[in-house]
């Protein structure tokens, strides 16, 4: 089973509570770790504990849902419950992942959390490969991101510098370049493709790779390479 929501329902009103936490106890999606109208019971919870979604009315008389949204919104994901259609254009300036007009159905409750999921899984970030197959003399060689030092452009092949070994591969560097993870490669001539992390030294506009070869950065990329080492230096 998945790893329940954990939510908070706040609401001035104690049928609108009852409601919302009888909606709430038969998604199964969600784990109630506090419903009520206590305001400051609500800022101590999000203080202490790990909470996913908060149901928030906007009319309260100690505080409205607004001024909670603007204390918290930084860290917390919000689904407002409201009589008052009024205040959707505010309070979508929040991490608001939608707006329940009462009286609230059980559908579009459910609606409202299935919107939150997909909010969730469209920020989970997908796992990173940490390397890429290769085709040549008719086998296919898995070349791990790590241990590449540099690639070499020979008109229609490169040559793939790695640690322990060098494999010559019917590719061209534009499309192996789109192969690589950006934040670890970095092209600096039309024939080198270098592992920023194997540098050694730079000298100018050579650089020495961790296996002693010395490679050039070409004009046409000397801008973004010493930018490049600005950045890295901060």
């Amino acid at each position: 089973m998945k790893q329940k929501i954990n939510c908070i329902i706040l609401d001035d009103e104690p049928f609108a509570v009852r409601l919302l936490n009888d909606y709430a106890l038969k998604t199964d999606l969600l784990n109630i770790i506090y419903a009520g109208s206590d305001v400051y019971e609500v800022m101590k919870l999000l203080g202490s504990e790990s909470i996913d979604l908060i149901f928030i009315d906007i009319q309260m008389p100690e505080l409205t849902g607004i001024e909670m949204m603007k204390m918290f919104n930084k860290n917390h994901n919000f689904i407002v419950t409201t009589a008052y259609a009024e205040y959707a254009l505010e309070a979508f300036d929040f991490h608001v992942v939608d707006f329940l007009l009462k009286p609230i159905t059980f559908n579009r409750f459910y609606q409202g959390v299935q919107k939150f999921i997909q909010w969730q899984q469209a920020f989970i970030p997908e796992p990173q490969m940490d390397h890429l197959f290769v085709r040549s003399d008719r086998k296919y060689y898995k070349i791990a991101f790590d241990e590449v030092i540099y690639i070499e452009g020979l008109k229609d092949y490169i040559r793939i510098h790695t640690i322990n070994d060098k494999v010559m591969v019917l590719e061209n560097m534009k499309d192996i370049l789109e192969k690589l993870p950006e934040n670890r490669f970095m092209r600096i001539h039309r024939s080198y493709i270098i592992a920023t992390d194997k540098i050694k030294v730079i000298e100018g506009n050579r650089i020495q790779m961790r296996n002693q070869d010395f490679v050039t950065v070409g004009e046409t990329y000397r801008k973004l390479f010493s930018e490049w080492i600005e950045s890295s230096g901060r």
